[in-house]
């Protein structure tokens, strides 16, 4: 499996790159961090240090926002502090001074953080504790029993979501030097070998636990995730779904609109509370509000990464209508969506989940309109800031869906 895996990463091919503007400012950037690098390395004197603190200062000034001809580059502030640093010090790059072991444990930590894609794995927790709140129907449900299932599908997930983030950086090792260099594998902190490792583990845990849980519910979930997961980044004949717009919104729809609320909802109810299962009017509006919301993330997601997509000829939806539009379609949306649960709130028999469910979307969708009308699209650090709040609007949602009663 690990050697199957290691030989679909492929480096894609590069048609037109060397005409691509954006691209060539990249490898620019990338040949002034080396030729810093190498400058200290060889402790070249007199002339060597001038040169290496001008190229720093280029670099500096290029960093997030792009070269001179408007160009937008990727790069990220933690890896240039650090590329710098080691290019200002006064040791070869062959003997770098030891780190303490704190430091070690801190890189390791810090590494899988980013490997791991902590907002999709903060949405994944919450989405379960929200769902599984809506099979609660009396007070005396909340006990051990509830709890410890709710806690064995949230740690399944979670490990099965590592999986498929993992999966998608090692399919897209390339791209990320683009788009997200500072992810682990893109920037040469992980070898491929580690994460091919790393996933392959996770998956196994996460089929593992759900086996001996023996929840039916859970572990569907978790095979339909997998293989779409599987299908949607893997670089395979007939598979790596992400190539295609439609269908790569669609697999994260399914995911996160119809699995996630209907299969852990399940969960909780059938295998847990041993009730009929029952597709009740609150789990109704949150599979419906998230199909929305999955969109949404589906399209906005490529927004930022739109050079590395033209690059790489990932046919996204912002590379077909252009960042702006499709933004704009983002938010009409998620406007829609909210206008839909402030009618759904305000026909609620129940007065606290009418005040609770009205006036939270009512104040989420000023909120998001207001942000929304001041984006610069001329920064891609203020898109990707942007889609980190949409993530922020998600956890929000799952906040107010155990309130639709």
């Amino acid at each position: 499996m690990e050697s199957l895996l290691i030989g679909s990463f492929q480096r894609p091919s590069v048609p037109l790159a060397a005409e691509f503007s954006p691209l060539k400012t990249s490898m620019h950037s990338s040949r002034t961090i080396v030729r810093v690098l190498k400058c200290k390395a060889w402790k070249r004197p007199g002339k060597c240090d001038s040169t290496s603190m001008k190229l720093q200062r280029q670099y500096m000034t290029q960093e997030l926002v792009g070269g001179s001809d408007g160009s937008i580059i990727p790069t990220d502030r933690k890896l240039t502090k650090r590329f710098l640093v080691h290019a200002s010090s006064e040791h070869p790059l062959e003997s770098q001074p030891s780190k303490s072991p704190w430091n070690s444990v801190h890189d390791a930590v810090d590494a899988f953080y980013r490997f791991s894609r902590p907002h999709t794995v903060i949405g994944t927790a919450l989405s379960i504790i929200s769902v599984s709140l809506l099979a609660v129907e009396k007070f005396s449900d909340f006990s051990p029993l509830f709890f410890t299932g709710m806690l064995e599908a949230i740690v399944a997930a979670l490990f099965m979501n590592i999986y498929i983030v993992g999966l998608n950086q090692l399919s897209d090792i390339e791209i990320d030097k683009v788009n997200k260099p500072y992810l682990p594998l893109a920037s040469g902190e992980y070898s491929l070998q580690t994460g091919v490792i790393i996933v392959l583990s996770f998956a196994i845990l996460s089929f593992w636990l759900g086996w001996i849980v023996g929840s039916w519910p859970l572990f569907w979930a978790l095979f339909i995730s997998f293989v779409l997961g599987t299908a949607y980044s893997i670089n395979l004949p007939l598979l790596r779904w992400k190539r295609f717009a439609l269908v790569a919104a669609m697999c994260i729809f399914a995911v996160r609109a119809v699995i996630v609320q209907i299969a852990f909802y399940l969960h909780i109810q059938t295998y847990v509370y041993r009730r009929p299962a029952v597709l009740s009017r609150p789990l109704i509006f949150a599979t419906a509000f998230m199909s929305f919301f999955s969109v949404v993330i589906a399209l906005f997601k490529d927004i930022p990464d739109i050079v590395g997509d033209k690059i790489f000829g990932i046919q996204s939806f912002t590379v077909r209508l252009g960042q702006e539009k499709v933004f704009w379609i983002c938010i009409s949306l998620l406007e829609m969506a909210y206008l839909v649960a402030i009618v759904v709130g305000a026909t609620s028999s129940n007065i606290w989940s009418k005040y609770f469910t009205v006036v939270g979307h009512a104040a989420l969708a000023l909120l998001l309109w207001t942000r929304a009308k001041s984006i610069d699209f001329s920064r891609k650090a203020a898109i990707t800031s942007f889609y980190m709040f949409i993530w922020k609007l998600f956890y929000a949602e799952y906040l107010l869906i155990p309130l639709v009663r």
